[in-house]
């Protein structure tokens, strides 16, 4: 894959994170608990950031920038620009960075594939 189509699918990903996640911040906003919207950032938007970069090798820098856009909607979630507290609220949800996810899955792979 050319370095071009792959920044173009990366910025392509995270243009539909960051629209899946607003159209669900505008709508629902604040009526909803955390849990809530944790939960629907994990079943809608994740799976749209996620989606090609399974088979994609990402290069370290590429990996931090989904990190980034995901840490960056949970502190407007969460009203706070503090990283640790943002920290500390993704562990207390169980919520995985996709740098996190990507691992597991290709760890997942490998021990299927090579058994």
């Amino acid at each position: 894959m050319s370095v071009l189509v792959a920044l173009n699918v990366h910025l392509i990903m995270l243009n539909g994170f960051y629209r899946a996640a607003n159209s669900i911040f505008v709508k629902i906003g604040r009526t909803a608990s955390e849990d809530v919207l944790i939960e629907l950032l994990k079943t809608k938007c994740m799976p749209i950031l996620l989606y090609r970069f399974e088979v994609c090798n990402l290069c370290t820098r590429d990996l931090y920038s989904l990190d980034f856009a995901v840490n960056r909607f949970l502190m407007k979630l969460f009203r706070t620009s503090d990283i640790s507290v943002v920290v500390c609220c993704r562990e207390m949800f169980q919520f995985d960075l996709p740098t996190a996810i990507l691992m597991k899955r290709s760890e997942k792979f490998d021990s299927i594939s090579f058994n």
